[in-house]
């Protein structure tokens, strides 16, 4: 009860949630005496696979003993999640105590949740000058509360497409755009460039970074990975290459990721990540709502003996990459749909190709999400669609046969909800 209190007084120190700027956040550093400029941090940019490439680098490097501090958000389930320090996240007690230090030191002053959160996280994370820091920027990256180190040992360049545009000028919501914004102020140490989803983006990307003094690396060009019918893929990078067991974690976006997070890591020398780090690392991912597998619990019992899979993709390079895991599978797929309100609803299903049945839903406690009939309304070109108002009623609902599949999406908020239910 303390801490969402305190949370709630958080909330209401600025009239907007998003105000694209680096002033408040860097005055408010300056009282706590610019805790960022006292880390070691690995910085992760990108619209999706950002929380997966940060999930898997941190499996590595726990295998490799070293303890991690992660910031990342939004949170799935509860706020503590944003704040992982000695590789823990802060229970309710450390993390009131936290945010009432940074809180007294704002002193009122008008400030994002964002941003006074961000400022939490660098002040505690300065406690660990040793700990290796993965640092998932918000909502772009330029003007986003995190982008106030003054060094770090690496930037991460995940997959970029359209997403938040809401956020961005009418005449300015192109990728062009989200790059510039996302990779124009990278830090001088070492950029790391994943997969994207075409030659034209790499080449956006490689334009907006060409005058930055970082040594580069780019998927298929300085680091790749081929998958096996046994069990195993390779990665191959300068330093050579590596036979590696299956990840514990589904879609072969993953490997992608995963292959993202083995390329930084290796690239940073100090570290001394070795070839066993990874192969054991990469079989103990902790992934939330990233294509996890609900095996047990309130939701399960319903889905019985058919599979249920809960995913947080929102936006149509999230269906694009969803779908292509999808079409791996022999069966049949049902889907479960919730999405917020500023979404590109009709895009995002349309990459969903071939599933049985789509039943829209409410999301609870989300204000800014879309009504479960209205998006139905909207989707109605979309064969043997239904809308039901919970998650209960929608699984229940479904004709599943034997070794169907039904799969939960739409939202991060959504799925934080389905497993708090669960």
């Amino acid at each position: 009860m303390k801490l969402q209190k305190i949370v709630s007084r958080l909330q209401e120190l600025h009239p907007k949630e998003i105000d694209l700027s680096l002033d408040r956040v860097l005055n408010l550093c300056k009282k706590l005496n610019n805790p960022q400029d006292k880390i070691k941090a690995i910085s992760v940019v990108g619209t999706n696979g950002k929380y997966s490439t940060i999930q898997a680098m941190f499996a590595i490097l726990k295998e490799a003993k070293f303890n991690c501090n992660i910031y990342t958000s939004p949170h799935i389930r509860k706020i503590n999640e944003r704040f992982v320090f000695n590789n823990k996240e802060l229970n309710d007690d450390e993390l009131s105590e936290l945010l009432e230090i940074v809180e007294k030191a704002n002193n009122n002053e008008p400030i994002t949740f964002f941003e006074i959160l961000t400022a939490a996280y660098f002040y505690k994370a300065a406690d660990y000058p040793e700990n290796i820091n993965l640092i998932e920027t918000g909502l772009f990256h330029r003007f986003d509360a995190t982008n106030i180190l003054n060094q770090n040992l690496a930037s991460v360049v995940t997959s970029i497409g359209l997403d938040h545009l809401d956020w961005l000028p009418k005449n300015e919501q192109t990728v062009e755009k989200i790059i510039f914004e996302k990779t124009s102020k990278l830090l001088n140490s070492n950029i790391v460039v994943a997969k994207q989803s075409s030659n034209e983006i790499t080449e956006h990307i490689k334009k907006t970074i060409k005058d930055n003094k970082s040594k580069k690396l780019f998927f298929n060009q300085d680091y790749s990975y081929s998958e096996s019918e046994n069990n195993f893929f390779y990665y191959e990078d300068e330093l050579g290459g590596i036979k590696l067991p299956n990840p514990n974690v589904n879609g072969q976006f993953q490997l992608e990721n995963i292959s993202t997070a083995i390329a930084t890591l290796r690239n940073i020398k100090e570290l001394g990540i070795k070839d066993e780090h990874i192969r054991i690392g990469i079989t103990n991912i902790q992934s939330i709502a990233r294509l996890q597998e609900i095996t047990e619990g309130k939701l399960k019992d319903l889905a019985k003996e058919n599979r249920l899979f809960v995913d947080g993709s929102h936006n149509p390079l999230g269906a694009k990459v969803l779908n292509n895991y999808l079409e791996s599978l022999d069966c049949d797929k049902h889907v479960i749909l919730g999405m917020m309100a500023n979404k590109d609803h009709q895009e995002f299903i349309s990459y969903l190709k071939g599933i049985t049945t789509l039943t829209t839903i409410d999301i609870p406690n989300q204000p800014n999400s879309i009504g479960g009939k209205e998006l139905k309304n909207k989707l109605n070109s979309v064969k043997n669609i239904q809308y039901k108002q919970n998650i209960f009623e929608a699984i229940k609902s479904i004709p599943v046969k034997k070794n169907d599949l039904i799969l939960i999406t739409g939202s991060l908020y959504l799925a934080g909800e389905v497993l708090n239910l669960n």
